[in-house]
């Protein structure tokens, strides 16, 4: 039987857990963001939408979300 474990991620300056092995797009839906109106940095640096399905996320990763507004 394989186990999952958890680790601990830090979105906006907050710590969550989520299970190891998670894409990307299901850790920021499961937190409420609408993937299609963010964008995202990844320790630091800037990761493109075409690498959320392929990037591994770690223990102690640091994901910042600005949500994208329109408006005048």
């Amino acid at each position: 039987m394989l186990s999952l474990s958890e680790i601990n991620i830090v979105v906006n300056g907050d710590t969550h857990r989520c299970l190891e092995n998670q894409s990307i797009p299901s850790i920021l839906q499961s937190l409420g963001f609408n993937i299609r109106l963010i964008a995202l940095e990844y320790n630091g640096e800037i990761l493109h939408r075409q690498y959320w399905d392929h990037t591994i996320i770690r223990e102690g990763d640091r994901l910042e979300v600005v949500t994208i507004v329109g408006g005048g």
